[in-house]
């Protein structure tokens, strides 16, 4: 969701002739360095966690112990000190409610951005001969690093990510004004498993998927003799549908030649799952085992996006992009 909203704001601005600047933060450990006392004051403070509850999560968080194993080799029991849980369900909730206070930090700047767990985005538009927004955003990196440095947590910045959006001459001097100030530009970039380019064309994106899913592909097709059609069909939708919905909202108006990649993709799968040749139409084969095609299938999940702004399921600044029709004359029956 978060993807889909950062896009349209990265779209919008390029209709309005303006280059974007997209801030990928990465931290280093994140997750291991978090300090329990001022966890426990996040949860007490902000979030109104007291008594029992806050008991129980004080309980959970301290009194851990971890060991080092090499094959027969284990090193000595230490004590965690810091540190949420890795690989379970509260571990990135309770590193997003640590982070609370980074969202002032970055607003007092008046820079969009969007976060989850360690993964934080900055972004901002300006027109090519106004650097002010650049300026804002530069002062609120070296905050965010003065923050985070007060709270136990290291940004990385040689790993930081930045991805200029605008045509190539309008993106020319904001780039030389950013590497100027040592920040790593990128002519792509991976947020949240998705390959961003400069042109937002996705070109990249859909090489990656494309060449992923065929790799895939080629595995099930050597054991596909001894599988029945059920489970064949399991293992397309696990390493190959997954693959090819994954975020696709974000194609939406990509080029169709874009599309047409992922749709070979598409196309080979139902071959292969049916068993049927390539010269045989595959607008049929399609229909027979109820597979929207990829177009469709954006739209699809586009759809599904506005149905859930439309009810109230969604987060608000997703709901938010959504205006209400409102003709421009009354009609006769109000």
């Amino acid at each position: 969701m978060a993807l889909v909203r950062v896009l349209n704001d990265l779209r919008s601005n390029a209709d309005m002739r303006k280059v974007s600047v997209l801030v990928l933060l990465d931290l280093s450990a994140a997750f291991d360095t978090v300090d329990h006392p001022i966890l426990l004051s996040r949860l007490h403070d902000m979030v109104g966690i007291t008594g029992t509850a806050l008991n129980w999560f004080k309980s959970y968080l301290t009194d851990r112990d971890f060991i080092v194993k090499l094959n027969d080799f284990s090193s000595e029991k230490h004590r965690l000190t810091c540190g949420v849980p890795q690989g379970s369900i509260l571990g990135p909730t309770l590193f997003n409610l640590y982070m609370l206070p980074l969202g002032d930090v970055i607003r007092r700047h008046g820079i969009n951005f969007h976060s989850y767990a360690d993964d934080t985005q900055l972004y901002v538009a300006m027109s090519p001969d106004d650097m002010g927004p650049m300026d804002s955003l530069l002062n609120c990196i070296l905050d965010i690093k003065k923050w985070m440095g007060e709270n136990f947590l290291q940004l990385n910045q040689d790993k930081t990510e930045v991805l200029v959006i605008g045509s190539e001459a309008e993106r020319e001097r904001v780039q030389v004004y950013l590497s100027s100030n040592c920040m790593n530009v990128c002519n792509t970039v991976r947020n949240l498993g998705v390959i961003l380019d400069s042109d937002l064309s996705f070109e990249q994106h859909t090489n990656q998927v494309t060449r992923t899913a065929f790799y895939h592909l080629r595995n099930i097709a050597r054991v596909r003799p001894f599988l029945s059609r059920a489970s064949a069909e399991i293992l397309i939708h696990a390493f190959i549908t997954s693959r090819i919905d994954y975020c696709n909202a974000l194609l939406s108006g990509v080029k169709k030649t874009t599309l047409n990649r992922v749709q070979l993709v598409q196309n080979s799968a139902a071959r292969l799952l049916t068993r049927t040749r390539k010269r045989e139409h595959i607008t049929p084969i399609l229909k027979s085992l109820h597979w929207l095609p990829v177009s469709y299938r954006i739209d699809f999940k586009i759809l599904l996006i506005v149905y859930k702004s439309v009810h109230g399921l969604s987060p608000s600044f997703i709901s938010d992009l959504l205006l209400a029709y409102e003709p421009p004359r009354a009609l006769r029956s109000s």
